[in-house]
């Protein structure tokens, strides 16, 4: 009996001893790792690492700042800067889009121009009164004109000239210009649909030219079209003053 007591006795002491090493265990794992996390700073993405301030900062009222004190953003500008130059021309400074017509903005666009090479509004404003006149061989009127009359009205009512009635006649009495890119605004402008001089319009720029069609009468069309571009003749220039 006296050995069994002293047996548990030593048990117990054993057991005890055991439970106090292992609480003292986790006593310093945790004092261990405290340590280590007060010598660790948090760290982040891309060795962004936030660290506490010895000084904490004042607290701000936003609301106290005065409204008048403007906010200044700083911006790193590369050296040397780079400088965009932009060409405006003459009569876009002087405010010619500013003071142009509806009916400038309209026939610019109708012929990919810049509008203030729409400058000849009086020649505008007669083909505006003919404009979508149905063709007609031999009409002379806004019932129905042909190509001939068509250029000789326009002209005379621009320029105050009188051409000849034929598209035959007008090719006869007008200088040749063979070089598309010698065509200025005014000009007549030949073609060969049926054999020989057989229509003509008014050159009016970029390509471009007025005429009256058989398919759509009083209408633009560019000599960069299949048809105008293979049926050119040439063009023919005629003494042209502005009235």
């Amino acid at each position: 009996m006296k050995h069994l007591f002293v047996v548990a006795v030593a048990l117990g002491i054993i057991s005890g001893t055991s439970t106090i090493a292992t609480a003292q265990n986790a006593v310093n794992a945790v004092k261990f790792s405290n340590a280590n996390a007060a010598k660790k700073s948090t760290q982040f993405i891309e060795g962004i690492e936030i660290k506490r301030d010895a000084t904490p900062a004042a607290e701000v009222d936003l609301w106290a700042v005065p409204a008048k004190k403007p906010v200044e953003v700083t911006a790193t500008v590369p050296t040397p800067a780079k400088t965009k130059t932009v060409a405006v021309s003459k009569s876009a400074a002087a405010g010619t889009i500013e003071s142009s017509s509806a009916l400038q903005f309209k026939y610019a666009q109708l012929m990919d121009m810049e509008v203030e090479a729409v400058t000849n509004v009086k020649l505008y404003t007669v083909i505006e009164e003919w404009w979508a006149t149905r063709y007609r061989y031999g009409g002379t009127t806004k019932k129905g004109i042909d190509c001939s009359a068509f250029t000789g009205t326009l002209i005379n009512q621009t320029y105050g000239l009188v051409l000849p009635r034929t598209a035959r006649d007008q090719y006869a009495q007008s200088d040749r210009i063979n070089n598309r890119e010698d065509l200025a605004e005014g000009d007549l402008v030949f073609f060969n649909t049926r054999g020989g001089v057989s229509h003509v319009g008014v050159y009016l720029g970029n390509g471009y030219f007025v005429h009256s069609s058989v398919h759509s009468g009083v209408t633009i069309s560019s000599l960069d079209e299949d048809y105008y571009g293979r049926k050119f003749i040439c063009g023919g220039r005629v003494n042209l003053t502005t009235p």
